[in-house]
């Protein structure tokens, strides 16, 4: 799978997957000083579903998120010590420290949006999606959504929708094993997310989601299809958390040694190094000068945002309003 992309996309692909990785566990580390406030919920682990599914996008296309977010953002662009900022509350922040973890935002490079309202994200992407249909430039729109939002009716009519309408959608559900702290094989009435496009008359398809490879490849099919007027498709990614469902979780409900297992045996930036090690004239020692560059980058993020100061009390009502 790895010959299928070139050197330049894999060591962009481990970038990626590693700059999010670092951010989330940085973000860990600083959350338990007390210096972030709000909540915060980290998608380490995940990395390989964001980064396979996001590098079959350009900037035109556009995609929505959910509570856990800073991982669609990376992948998608968003700037790494904008999100920093935001994520602390200050006046540089991505959304100038208004929106925190969960409503990161940037629309110049395609990201509707981080959510807190869970099922939030596919009703976006269905006007986003109309747009481009309208406009006819081949556009996608694509939502991240969660086992637990895979229940939710605004899941589900948007999927009829983007059905009825023939829109240029992607849903990717992340099943991550738990909706919060209920897990989804006692939530979810079946076996495969996935399958569930039937019922709308999409095709769906289940993947490994520490597999870059698989998602990357389920992801371009869809896309794919989605630009060539086909319709929408469901994507279901399992996956698993390394943190618990936001940070100060007891994570009582997952089972001793859990996560310890799940790190040692299911680490998809692990599995993506052996990879392309293997398989292409990628060295450890390519992958090691950008694990530096990208630890340099986030400790320059954090110290930025740490020195940054909050928005000022005049800016209290902008951005509240759109101006037409």
């Amino acid at each position: 799978m790895a010959a299928s992309l070139s050197v330049e996309d894999l060591l962009d692909a481990y970038r990626t997957m590693k700059t999010i990785r670092e951010f989330e566990e940085r973000v860990h580390v600083e959350f338990a000083k007390g210096g972030i406030p709000g909540f915060v919920h980290l998608y380490a682990g995940e990395e390989a579903s964001a980064t396979g599914v996001c590098m079959n996008l350009t900037e035109d296309d556009y995609i929505a998120s959910n509570h856990r977010g800073h991982g669609h953002c990376i992948a998608k662009g968003v700037e790494v010590s904008g999100m920093m900022a935001e994520i602390y509350g200050k006046g540089s922040g991505t959304c100038h420290g208004k929106g925190g973890s969960m409503h990161i935002a940037d629309l110049d490079v395609g990201m509707m949006g981080a959510n807190g309202i869970v099922g939030g994200g596919p009703p976006l992407v269905c006007g986003a999606a109309l747009s481009a249909k309208l406009q006819g430039k081949g556009g996608v729109a694509l939502a991240f959504f969660g086992d637990g939002a895979s229940n939710q009716g605004t899941t589900f009519e948007s999927m009829n929708l983007a059905t009825v309408w023939k829109l240029p959608v992607v849903f990717i559900a992340e099943n991550n094993g738990y909706a919060e702290a209920t897990a989804s094989s006692w939530s979810v009435s079946c076996k495969d997310i996935s399958t569930r496009a039937e019922g709308f008359g999409m095709p769906g398809v289940t993947v490994d989601g520490h597999d870059f490879f698989a998602v990357h490849e389920a992801t371009k099919t869809a896309v794919e299809r989605a630009r060539a007027g086909e319709g929408p498709s469901l994507i279901e990614c399992k996956l698993d958390r390394f943190f618990g469902h936001f940070e100060g979780d007891n994570q009582k409900y997952r089972a001793p040694n859990e996560v310890k297992t799940i790190r040692e045996e299911k680490d998809c930036i692990k599995r993506f190094s052996a990879t392309i090690t293997a398989d292409t004239d990628i060295t450890p020692d390519d992958l090691a000068v950008i694990d530096g560059e990208v630890q340099a980058l986030i400790d320059s993020a954090v110290a930025k945002a740490v020195a940054d100061t909050e928005p000022g009390p005049e800016t209290l009502l902008t951005d509240v309003y759109i101006k037409y």
